[in-house]
């Protein structure tokens, strides 16, 4: 039996259990419409990749999250899917970090005003809008492999103007995205090395 043959695939749409084929301004309208929906309640916009490696290749998918603490959340995913098995912690945490920022810099500053804009007349009520990349990584040398790598991630993270957050706190990376990488990427795949990506 011929092991599979996997293609470079890099998402640009964006899906969940409801959703599929959104663009990142498709997103940013269900955020909107989540957040109009409440403007008075505080706001956690979160963006996290987690990674698992299967069989011939490396699965990665991004969250974007909109949490209204303890009063529900909307997100939605994306993938990325790298045809061999990336065994490098380092080289693994570095892509995670690097999908989410991508995503990060498409969210323009126009875009995150537009979310503030909700809020504003409600933050002296206790509104509030907070943004976070979360890094699947932790600080505990004993419990993380990660740990000595969370500077290095932090930083990049930080020199774009946004917080960084790392285990336990990083729900975004390690709760939502990480539910999505545990099957392995079934679509354009061959047992006879043609494939296509998308």
């Amino acid at each position: 039996m011929k092991r599979r043959k996997y293609a470079y695939i890099h998402e640009s749409l964006f899906r969940n259990v409801t959703d599929n084929h959104m663009s990142m301004d498709d997103v940013f309208d269900r955020i909107r419409g989540f957040m109009r929906s409440d403007p008075r309640a505080r706001y956690q916009l979160i963006i996290g990749t987690d990674a698992q490696v299967h069989s011939g290749h490396t699965k990665f998918v991004t969250s974007v999250v909109i949490y209204r603490p303890g009063r529900g959340a909307w997100f939605c995913y994306r993938k990325v899917v790298i045809p061999r098995e990336i065994r490098s912690i380092q080289e693994k945490l570095t892509l995670e970090t690097t999908f989410s920022q991508e995503i990060a810099m498409i969210n323009d500053d126009a875009k995150r005003a537009s979310l503030e804009d909700i809020i504003l007349p409600y933050v002296y009520q206790g509104a509030e809008l907070q943004l976070f990349i979360d890094i699947d990584a932790g600080t505990d040398a004993k419990r993380n492999k990660t740990s000595i790598f969370v500077a290095d991630m932090v930083g990049r993270v930080e020199a774009m103007g946004m917080s960084a957050r790392v285990k336990p706190d990083a729900i975004g990376a390690s709760a939502v995205s990480n539910r999505f990488t545990k099957t392995p990427y079934r679509g354009f795949a061959s047992a006879t090395g043609t494939s296509s990506s998308h």
